[in-house]
């Protein structure tokens, strides 16, 4: 079975077929460095990272950019603010959102490209000169150059807008903008004062990019003309990935992406996220505040299908905690077994269909739903008849994991144990050598109280989360 996506350009289920076989170029619109990204943005990056590691799994080389904007209406103001330049403004928040990638095992793309960058600022000055040259852009009274949408006649399909519907003329010098108020975007934007020091030379004077371009430009820059796949949040279809559609085939005359793939929107509680409402996360506070690992809030925004909406609640997290911990338990119980082995049955014919639903239920269109029952199934049923799996077939179970894992990310590591609990661990283990089972009982109560539960076994102590 091929993989299948659905195009949001089609509206339909396609078979993918890579422009170059066994090769994809990936796009992926990154944060705006304004702020800290809330867990609504990493939905999107961890749909984006399983996608990437389904393909991998699926044997395709993967070429990935994901897009750092740091020049935009919102980082200009916040810097203009806090009164500080502009990168130093964003570079607080650059870090962390690397740190939080780190934390959800989120892979590296090959490149992050930062729109302040001299070169890819060049590419953008070099993109619009074509557009205006071709007669898709002009400059207006007040220096800023705009996109002309009435000479790009498929302007509208990807969000399904019907272009005359559109007020046409009305130039719009924000970068985000409200579809009944479309008009012609700015691909520059004239220096005012607004922008203090903010600016760059072009050939229509001081001035900076649109937020539209610089994605085109860093996109075509590092992947070449034509993508194989550009994803995003569904609230990037109109306007941003319609502008770049419009100006980037308007200067190369190829179809810019092959594929458009978008996540819906993440609620928290059931409810839109909002400072207001109390239900506003960024990673940082599900983790340093309220103690959830980063792999537990992974498996939750993982663990919906990237085209239904999900609800980001507590109790999804303590189920993720859960469903963590019977694999985690399945894992240990398995490789004891496997430790034994001299060989690996890696494709026992009894477990053959159920080890290929995982890869099969993710070529439907990332079927993660369907991709996470096939592993609790092959726990199941392993589970039931553990007295008879022999070690070469455990090993061969633990080989069909690591694919698994190589998609999901999910492996428990010793690093997910916070300090405090491995020190109490290892207090404990002392006291046992000691033979001091009050201490050893006490210390197991103390790590029981931090969400932890501790066994003991002939090959020594099993800790689990509670």
């Amino acid at each position: 079975m091929p993989i299948r996506f659905f195009n949001t350009f089609s509206r339909q289920l396609e078979d993918f077929v890579p422009l170059e076989p066994g090769i994809v170029r990936l796009y992926t619109c990154g944060p705006t460095v304004y702020n800290f990204a809330h867990i609504g943005n990493f939905r999107a990056y961890v749909f984006e990272d399983l996608l990437q590691r389904h393909l991998e799994y699926r044997g395709y080389r993967v070429l990935r950019v994901m897009n750092l904007t740091d020049v935009d209406d919102k980082t200009i103001r916040g810097c203009r603010a806090a009164g500080i330049p502009l990168a130093e403004f964003t570079k607080p928040f650059k870090d962390a959102f690397f740190e939080d990638l780190d934390a959800l095992r989120i892979k590296r793309a090959q490149h992050f490209p930062e729109a302040t960058a001299a070169d890819h600022i060049a590419r953008m000055i070099s993109m619009i000169e074509t557009l205006v040259e071709k007669g898709h852009a002009y400059r207006a009274e007040d220096g800023s150059v705009y996109f002309r949408i009435r000479s790009f006649p498929a302007y509208g399909q990807l969000a399904h807008i019907v272009l005359d519907e559109l007020q046409a003329g009305v130039r719009i010098r924000s970068d985000e903008y409200e579809k009944e108020n479309v008009g012609d975007f700015a691909l520059w934007k004239a220096w005012d004062p607004a922008d203090g020091d903010v600016w760059w030379e072009s050939p229509w004077g001081r001035g900076r990019p649109g937020w539209h371009i610089e994605c085109s430009a860093m996109s075509t820059g590092l992947l070449g003309p034509q993508l194989d796949i550009h994803c995003g949040g569904e609230d990037n279809i109109f306007p941003h990935h319609e502008a770049e559609i419009a100006q980037s085939e308007c200067v190369t005359e190829l179809q810019f992406s092959r594929y458009w793939l978008h996540c819906k929107h993440l609620q928290v509680e059931g409810a839109k996220m909002a400072k207001s409402a109390g239900n506003f996360f960024t990673l940082r506070d599900l983790t340093k505040e309220k103690g959830w690992s980063g792999r537990e809030v992974r498996y939750a925004l993982l663990s919906v299908k990237y085209r239904e909406p999900l609800n980001f609640t507590m109790e999804g997290l303590g189920a993720a905690r859960s469903a963590l911990g019977r694999i985690d338990e399945w894992t240990r119980k398995i490789r004891e077994i496997a430790d034994s082995a001299n060989s690996a049955d890696a494709d026992p014919p009894h477990m053959r269909s159920n080890l290929a639903a995982f890869g099969q239920a993710l070529d439907d269109d990332l079927n993660i739903s369907a991709a996470l029952a096939s592993v609790f199934d092959v726990i199941r049923e392993t589970n039931r008849r553990i007295e008879e799996i022999s070690p070469n077939e455990a090993k061969g179970l633990m080989t069909w994991l690591d694919g698994v894992q190589s998609v999901l990310g999910l492996t428990s590591e010793e690093s997910e144990i916070p300090q405090q609990v491995r020190d109490l661990v290892a207090q404990r283990e002392q006291a046992r050598l000691e033979k001091d089972w009050k201490t050893s009982d006490v210390l197991r109560d103390k790590i029981q109280t931090l969400g932890w539960t501790i066994k003991d076994s002939k090959n020594g102590q099993k800790l689990t989360r509670a």
